[in-house]
């Protein structure tokens, strides 16, 4: 490269050293631009010669048959270009390279903070509802209709799961590939019933049919939750913007819980934590390019205590800086 470099610069001087000290007429029909002390001519090919006088010494280039450039002293300057490439060290271009790969690495910590789901929140009801148990949650049964998965059933078509986490961190295991992730924040699970059921609270919490129409009949179930996941990041390189898979567990205390339920008499809400687990475990996972990400959950839990079986889940889009 520097064999190259030089030889293009001595073809440069050369041509420079062959340019006259010389006084140059603008003939009529001749084209001139000054800039500085330079002035660029545009003329017929040979009409322009050395020898030509109107100014003092000026050092002139030849370029193609009708361009000539007059100035002073550019040989000199070109000579002096030339010079200063020639003092340049290539031999440590190598360690400029490494030194700027070294500032690009990716860090070995990273943090988000305030990342936020939106996403939907459901359960898939295993219960055996012959056990008496089962059939003993459902008070008050009316046309000896026995308690079934149906009472329970949810709306799906509503977003019902947004949570905030007020930090997510990531530390790297090996060269920012393979790294632990973990968070800390609040998930809060809307179960948005399609009948009428409703809680009763009280030391023993069961629930009945109610025969109101609800135009919004929801379980709310508010978790404060720890994720822990293992992350592999596919390239370090791009950071926060490469294809990311994270896989893990959750560990949730349950915060607070209510009903709330929306009919033609007005909104009635009941606050309390009912029959449900106070805590909950669940395996999580993220898949994601960039600052937008999907993300699931299922858990091994149950969500009550006793009596029913229902198995809780999560799945949308996590939004992150």
């Amino acid at each position: 490269m520097k064999s190259s470099v030089l030889g293009f610069l001595s073809l440069i001087v050369a041509t420079a050293a062959t340019a006259q000290q010389d006084t140059t007429s603008a003939k009529k029909g001749t084209d001139v631009i000054k800039i500085g002390n330079m002035t660029v001519m545009k003329t017929p090919a040979d009409t322009i010669k050395p020898g030509d006088s109107t100014k003092a010494a000026q050092d002139t280039i030849k370029i193609g048959p009708d361009l000539v450039v007059i100035g002073k002293g550019i040989s000199e300057g070109l000579e002096k270009i030339g010079k200063a490439i020639g003092d340049v060290d290539f031999s440590k271009l190598g360690e400029i390279k490494k030194e700027i790969l070294k500032k690009k690495k990716p860090k070995k910590v990273s943090t988000n903070w305030f990342v936020y789901d939106i996403g939907f929140a459901g359960y898939n009801d295993v219960t055996n509802y012959n056990t008496p148990a089962a059939q003993n949650f459902l008070r008050n049964q009316t046309s000896g209709v026995p308690a079934g998965e149906s009472d329970y059933a949810l709306r799906t078509t509503r977003l019902s799961n947004f949570n905030l986490w007020f930090f997510m961190q990531r530390v790297s295991l090996i060269a920012s590939v393979l790294n632990i992730k973990y968070g800390f924040g609040i998930e809060s699970n809307n179960y948005f019933y399609k009948t009428g059921i409703t809680y009763v609270d009280g030391a023993d919490v069961y629930t009945t049919r109610s025969s109101q129409t609800f135009s919004k009949n929801k379980l709310v179930a508010n978790y404060l939750t720890v994720p822990l996941m293992l992350n592999l990041n596919t390239n370090p390189a791009r950071g926060k913007r490469g294809f990311q898979v994270s896989a893990g567990i959750s560990a949730g205390y349950l915060s607070g819980a209510r009903q709330k339920q929306k009919s033609n008499a007005g909104t009635e809400k009941n606050k309390s934590n009912f029959n449900l687990q106070p805590f909950k475990l669940a395996y999580v996972g993220e898949l994601g390019l960039g600052p937008v990400k999907l993300y699931g959950s299922i858990a091994t839990t149950t969500l009550h205590k006793n009596a029913l079986e229902q198995m809780s889940y999560t799945v949308g889009v996590r939004f992150s800086n």
